[in-house]
């Protein structure tokens, strides 16, 4: 990335991509953004030029960077593992019962490597663990995975 100052506008952020796409964005001091992206046989020729409030600049972050925010989504590695929190409801099939009982290891193909209980963290928790209500279960896996853990834990 390359920075370039911009006097009584900003400053510009100027990005080329893996597959050689240009594309800039100049932070105005009023605190929007003006995103650019720039053709592939003429990069001084703007394809997309887009003006952004501050408000709108924190939507498109968000969305670039879902993690940033999120409260489950805990980490994305570039090995297509997640590692995501889901919580278990007082209402779930699961409650009272024993975390080797879900057979998520062998079904899913997901670990739980803790459990939060209140202001308590349980690490590798084994089969013989009770699962309650309010838990919140750290499970590590493929994104499918995550899901079918949330979609089983969430079953009533």
């Amino acid at each position: 990335m390359r920075v370039t100052p911009l006097p009584g506008i900003g400053i510009r952020y100027d990005l080329s991509t893996q597959e050689q796409r240009q594309l800039s964005v100049v932070a105005h001091w009023d605190g929007s953004r003006t995103l650019s992206a720039y053709h592939n046989d003429d990069p001084d020729t703007s394809a997309l030029s887009v003006r952004l409030a501050s408000g709108e600049t924190a939507a498109l972050i968000d969305a670039l960077v879902p993690a940033h925010h999120s409260p489950s989504l805990l980490s994305t590695t570039e090995l297509g593992l997640v590692a995501e929190r889901i919580e278990l409801s007082s209402t779930s099939y699961w409650n009272g019962r024993l975390l080797g009982d879900t057979r998520m290891r062998a079904d899913i193909g997901v670990s739980i490597v803790a459990v939060l209980r209140r202001a308590d963290a349980i690490p590798s928790p084994g089969p013989e663990f009770r699962l309650l209500g309010g838990d919140a279960l750290i499970v590590i896996g493929t994104r499918d995975g995550a899901d079918a853990a949330a979609e089983l834990l969430g079953r009533e």
